[in-house]
């Protein structure tokens, strides 16, 4: 078939910037070049899958024996499942083994003279091959077999394949010993192996180094496929294969953008070779709606205080990201992560920024450095972020606070940000056992949000699929899928949690089943009117591997994931599934040796090829703030510039007495790097090391018991009931009236909109009342059951909006007060 693509506009490359740390790597050693002279890429895509090849070719200009590193950032979900060396007119293909045992197989080839190579994942986007005792004057092929899915967002699916490695900022403290690998960063206590994600880059001015050719061939799939779209000048064969023009360098993503119809499905089914099972997957993209979602400004605040410290900032971290994943490009956003000060993601703007692809991985990858220490200073954060929302006009305004809330100044907070709020929605999550319920609920009603308490990691999932309905405005929530003449198996699916339908996102589910490949399967739901919403796809065989290779990918990532929340005793399976199926992951590893003796002794010496300055970015002549400086060595290439290489600022010592380094995934052979716990990523992966040191508490605005201040008639000027919040029977009154206003001024509302107000008012009231069991809060309560029943949406409405009028009416008796003193040294 003939497929016209057409390039896309500066306007459009933008809003599809490259990842920064994505891109294509080099083979890299310590004394000389091992040019890559030739990279191809072939990708085949199907439906929302891609089956990718990549070729790259190297040649071995010196007189010498070589062991060389080749580290090659991926698209983040592909799935790694072959690679083999061709060498000397003799193939090696890898065998996948545990990852201690693959090491100590290559180390003792390669001592033995013996040619080897082996693949293992540092990042879920990083990947690093070793190849050893190359022979002078030798080509070396590598070939990568990936599947990963398309991304799709807004009418089109997207397909890209980073081209070049951009250096890195690394934080952190020197760790003493040696490196765990070669790479031209030390590692350090927050990047424990930065020494092997650390190419050298070339500075602008070299000559293309290779010869780089990018292969696409499209199957729909069943969808209905319209315009393609490139960032590159690509040009159609009458094959049917999309190819870019010779001579593009390989300095920043290629790009292919895939329109899309929106409304179509399908499903599909891959048996195993051995029968009895296999692989499902669906696709449902969402309906056309006539009214797209008001755009959004958010600001996000992570507490990252030392009380956050543990399993708490995992979760507070993997929620935090989520919320970033809610954003659409109509959006704008800003991420503030605080303790005694205030931080933000570097390379974003001071004020709100657009929700590019990049701008929101910055944001992920931030979110994922932040670790607990230091004191709560909440006030000034939240003042912040409401600031930053106060000039938003047309836009609808949310702030979501994510902490465990201790603190102690609860009624200065609330008396500062009250007149701050507007019409601001400020939504809270609680992450804690012993959470400030009382004072994280008054937030929520001050804004009102949502208020959701999260006391484990089981309990994530569901607390952040409400907030992501109240922020990413689903069209279709409450999914469930069922099979009719087909069987799902319990417990595959992924991801494991189903989300809503959105718009512009299709809902795209892998799994395993049993049985026969036929039957269909059926998607149900709710709309936001409160209709049934039902569709069924019929289910066809197919003949594609790529679709268990990426329910593999999926299911290792859920698993590792769960591993680094704390879960050790997951290894096992994590390994079993990796070997099963084929796919590299943080446990495993490619190894391939070759049985021929080449090398008599295994002498090598070690070869380092910079890479592309990735296009768009500066040459550093000075330190930047990105931690990169110039190489002060001369260039490897004769006539060329320079190299620069990543690096780091002197680090800050750590505190006296503070604990060693925490455990990380650092390359180590066999037992040793058992004892080591997984270190993962900022996309995708908040890893659950240990934080640093806490810095001591800093002294905050404090008030004298009994003292209060009066906003809205929440001060302490009544009794005061409650140890969580400090909230008093006048301030549970007032609220009530507040949100009695709320129902009566929303009364007009359509009924999904009313209904979401009922609920958000239901977890109001759950966590407003967690501390409160007297005999006066009997009315409250009561509603709480109510709302949270079948019984039908008006009459959930008259009775909250009875109920809260009452309660706010009623007066209480304030007995004698006695005179205030504090109860601590000023």
């Amino acid at each position: 078939m003939i497929i016209y693509v057409n390039p896309m506009g500066p306007g459009e490359l933008e809003r599809l910037p490259r990842l920064p740390e994505a891109g294509f790597g080099s083979m890299r050693t310590g004394s000389g070049n091992l040019p890559l002279d030739r990279l191809d890429v072939s990708a085949a895509i199907n439906g929302l899958v891609a089956r990718t090849e990549v070729t790259a070719e190297f040649v071995n200009t010196h007189d010498t024996a070589l062991e060389a590193t080749y580290v090659f950032p991926l698209p983040d979900r592909a799935a790694v499942t072959g690679l083999t060396m061709t060498a000397d007119d003799r193939t090696v293909t890898a065998e996948l083994q545990e990852r201690g045992a693959a090491r100590e197989q290559y180390d003792t080839a390669i001592a033995a003279g013996q040619r080897a190579s082996i693949a293992e994942e540092e990042r879920p986007d990083v990947f690093t091959m070793r190849a050893g005792n190359i022979l002078p004057g030798e080509r070396v092929v590598v070939r990568l077999s990936l599947v990963g899915p398309l991304p799709y967002e807004d009418g089109a699916a997207t397909f890209r394949f980073p081209l070049v490695v951009a250096p890195r900022y690394i934080p952190g403290a020197l760790l003493p010993g040696p490196s765990a690998g070669d790479g031209q960063a030390p590692d350090t206590d927050a990047v424990p192996d930065a020494s092997r994600i650390s190419p050298p880059v070339l500075l602008p001015g070299f000559p293309n180094p290779l010869r780089l050719s990018v292969g696409v061939t499209i199957d729909p799939a069943g969808l209905e496929l319209g315009e393609v779209r490139s960032s590159l000048h690509t040009v159609s064969d009458q094959d049917g294969t999309l190819r870019i023009q010779p001579g593009e360098r390989a300095d920043r993503d290629f790009v292919l953008r895939l329109a899309y119809a929106p409304g179509g499905q399908t499903a599909v089914a891959v048996p195993d070779d051995e029968g009895g099972e296999g692989t499902y997957q669906l696709v449902v993209l969402p309906p056309e709606t006539a009214a797209p979602p008001r755009p959004k400004d958010v600001v996000l605040l992570l507490d990252r205080s030392g009380s956050m410290g543990g399993w708490k900032m995992v979760a507070a971290r993997r929620a935090a990201a989520r919320v970033i994943d809610t954003l659409t490009t109509a959006d704008r956003f800003a991420v503030l992560t605080f303790d005694h000060q205030i931080e933000r993601p570097d390379g974003l703007e001071s004020g709100l920024s657009e929700a590019t692809d990049r701008n929101r991985y910055r944001a992920v990858e931030h979110l994922a450095r932040a670790d607990a220490r230091g004191g709560t200073e909440l006030l000034s954060p939240l003042t912040a972020g409401l600031g930053l929302l106060a000039d938003s006009t047309g836009r609808d305004r949310v702030l979501v606070l994510v902490t465990d809330g201790q603190v102690g100044n609860e009624d200065q907070i609330v008396h500062e940000v009250t007149p701050l709020i507007g019409a601001t929605r400020l939504h809270t999550i609680g992450i804690d056992r012993a959470v400030n319920a009382g004072f994280l609920g008054r937030l929520a009603a001050l804004g009102a949000g949502r208020a959701e308490l999260v006391e484990s990691e089981d309990r994530l999932d569901e607390a952040m699929e409400h907030i992501h309905r109240r922020i990413g405005a689903p069209l279709v929530t409450g999914l469930t899928i069922t099979g009719e003449g087909f069987a799902p198996l319990d417990g595959t699916r992924s991801p494991r949690r189903l989300p809503g339908l959105y718009p512009g996102v299709p809902l795209v589910i892998t799994g395993r089943y049993s049985g026969a490949a036929t039957g269909s399967l059926t998607v149900t739901g709710r709309t936001r009117e409160g209709e049934e919403f039902r569709t069924s796809v019929e289910v066809r065989e197919l003949a594609e591997t790529a679709i268990v290779k990426q329910w593999a990918r999926a299911r290792l990532r859920d698993l590792e994931d769960a591993y680094a929340a704390g879960d050790v005793g997951l290894e096992p399976q994590i390994v079993d599934t990796s070997l099963r199926f084929g796919v590299l992951c943080r446990f495993t590893a490619y190894v391939a040796v070759d049985e021929r003796v080449v090398n008599e002794g295994g002498q090598v010496k070690k070869v380092t090829q910079p890479v592309e300055m990735p296009s768009g970015w500066e040459p550093p002549a000075v330190p930047m703030a990105a931690g990169i400086v110039l190489a002060s060595a001369a260039s490897p290439f004769p006539g060329a510039p320079a190299a620069a290489r990543p690096a780091m600022f002197p680090p800050v010592p750590p505190a006296p007495g503070s604990p060693p380094p925490a455990p990380s995934f650092a390359p180590a052979g066999g037992a040793e790097m058992r004892k080591r716990s997984a270190t993962f990523s900022a996309q995708a992966d908040m890893d659950g090391s240990a934080p640093p040191p806490a810095l001591p508490r800093t002294a905050g605005p404090q008030f004298v018991a009994g003292g209060g201040v009066g906003a809205r008639g929440f001060g302490r000027s009544a009794r005061t009931l409650g140890g969580d919040g400090g909230v008093a029977l006048d301030d549970v009154r007032a609220l009530a009236t507040v949100e009695a206003g709320r129902l009566r001024d929303a009364a007009d509302r359509p009924d999904y909109e009313r209904r979401d107000l009922l609920e958000d008012l239901a977890s109001r009231l759950t966590v407003l009342l967690t501390p409160l069991t007297g005999d006066e809060f009997a009315a409250l309560h009561d509603l709480v059951t109510l709302l949270a029943g079948e019984a039908a949406l008006d009459e959930k409405w008259a009775a909250a909006l009875q109920v809260l009028t009452d309660f706010g009416a009623a007066t209480t008796t304030t007995p004698p007060k006695p005179a205030s003193r504090a109860f601590w040294k000023r």
